[in-house]
């Protein structure tokens, strides 16, 4: 899975942007604040029908334009996709795969597997729980094809629940939603267990190889007492989420965690040894999806050398290359790429918003 052509226009400050991408690495380099992360924001909007920077649209479409447009075109082996997307300053949101409309951003997120590696990417490890069942949940997007429904009938769901929660003062009232929220509860939740463990062995062995000083430990909680049921749970729990007006356990609670040598790894890792477990996961789950599915996602990576001495740099370039994945890497100069110059690749100059091929 590749893009082979991306066009961009009225995003951000860029000009209008009409690129030939190489199907493996793709080099943006530049000087801060040149345009190199509102191209890998582009590239993410396409893909997710959102950005990783700003949830605010107005603040990403161009000074006095009405929207911005983004395009590409896709090729899988022997397949190909013209996809694109726009988005008004009304909020409207249009989508065409193949010249055809009415499909949905989840219809792209399929297309376009992506995996992003930012410096703000640590919130993965030191954030909240959202974080991680994000990281969770973007695996089972792409590994299990009933999950997207399940999960978007639970949030339904618990959103219904927790506004029935002001209005009634009878459980039974709630027992009929409860008793559908059970079933989705535990469906997605045995999910998520079930690929936690299976994406296990390779955050492993990725861990091993970037942090061999270390052994990092993961484990996965579902949101309530492992044992318990969890109809009883919210029969018994009634009176305190109506106190609190939401519900308090639940798979919207679940987490996936992480330890280093038995200890929580925000409290004893350095920035550069987080972001170095950060990459690890997700080269971690990329080439888990690749193994299962046989469909390579596209990586981004901004500011590749932060934080990251020569030999991390190295590491981490020497797997990415090994992926057979398409990658875009932005870099403030030519010299912070010289451990990944792959035979095939493209390098683009990014200046003021403006991006040249080299």
């Amino acid at each position: 899975m590749a893009l082979s052509r991306l066009l961009i226009e009225h995003f951000r400050n860029l000009t209008a942007v009409d690129l030939e991408l190489d199907h493996g690495f793709n080099f943006l380099v530049g000087a801060n604040g040149s345009g190199k992360t509102s191209l890998l924001e582009a590239i993410f909007y396409l893909g997710h029908g959102r950005s990783f920077k700003s949830a605010v649209t107005n603040r990403i479409i161009s000074y006095e334009q009405p929207h911005f447009l983004l395009h590409g075109r896709i090729q899988e082996q022997q397949h190909q996709w013209s996809v694109g997307l726009q988005k008004l300053r009304q909020g409207n949101t249009i989508v065409k795969i193949n010249g055809e409309d009415g499909n949905k951003i989840a219809d792209l997120a399929h297309l376009l597997p992506m995996q992003i590696i930012t410096p703000e990417g640590l919130t993965l490890l030191n954030g909240g729980p959202s974080y991680r069942r994000a990281f969770l949940d973007w695996g089972l997007f792409h590994h299990q094809s009933g999950f997207h429904t399940a999960w978007s009938n639970l949030h339904r769901l618990l959103k219904q629940r927790n506004a029935a929660l002001f209005q009634t003062s009878n459980y039974q009232a709630l027992k009929i939603w409860d008793m559908e929220l059970v079933k989705l509860a535990h469906q997605v939740s045995q999910w998520r267990e079930n690929y936690a463990e299976a994406l296990r062995p390779e955050i492993e062995k990725t861990c091993a190889q970037f942090l061999p000083e270390l052994e990092i430990q993961v484990s996965f909680h579902q949101g309530w007492e492992k044992e318990a049921d969890y109809g009883d749970i919210l029969m018994r729990n009634f009176e305190r989420d109506k106190a609190i007006g939401y519900t308090l356990s639940g798979p919207q609670k679940a987490d996936f965690r992480f330890k280093a040598n038995g200890l929580p790894v925000e409290d004893v890792l350095s920035r550069g040894q987080l972001k170095l477990l950060m990459c690890a996961l997700r080269l971690a789950q990329g080439e888990h999806l690749m193994a299962q599915k046989n469909r390579h996602c596209i990586f981004l990576i901004d500011d590749f050398a932060s934080e990251l001495d020569e030999t991390k740099r190295g590491l981490l370039a020497e797997r990415l290359q090994s992926s057979g994945s398409q990658v875009f890497v932005s870099a403030i100069t030519h010299e912070q790429l010289t451990q990944m110059q792959p035979k095939k690749h493209r390098t683009f100059c990014v200046n003021n918003g403006n991006i040249m091929p080299v």
